[in-house]
């Protein structure tokens, strides 16, 4: 069963999260299954590439305020071994190929 917050954060994506969603979700990028609003610990990740262990994180303008929990955040998914890539949500929406090719290079190692 899904937790009720993470089925809410799913109803209310941004457009940003829609997205990239739209890109990453049935193995449409490079055949790579992602999951969305992913419960890790006490913490919901946006997006999570299991077999990678590629954590991607979409930030609004609010983050710009909240660097000390971002950064705590983080190290926590690094502790559980997994790689975090972050990008603005204007990022995405400007530039979604470019965030694609990252996350690409994420995928591959590099």
């Amino acid at each position: 069963m899904i937790n009720p917050f993470v089925k809410s954060l799913r109803r209310h994506a941004t457009d940003a999260e829609r997205l990239l969603w739209f890109h990453l979700r049935d193995r449409r990028f490079f055949n790579y299954k992602f999951r969305r609003q992913v419960p890790i610990g006490s913490y919901v990740v946006d997006f999570l590439c299991v077999e990678k262990r590629l954590v991607i994180e979409l930030d609004g303008g609010q983050h710009a305020e909240r660097v000390e929990y971002d950064e705590k955040r983080t190290a926590y998914l690094q502790g559980h071994k997994l790689q975090v890539v972050r990008f603005w949500n204007n990022d995405v929406l400007k530039n979604v190929n470019g965030v694609l090719l990252v996350i690409k290079g994420c995928l591959e190692g590099g």
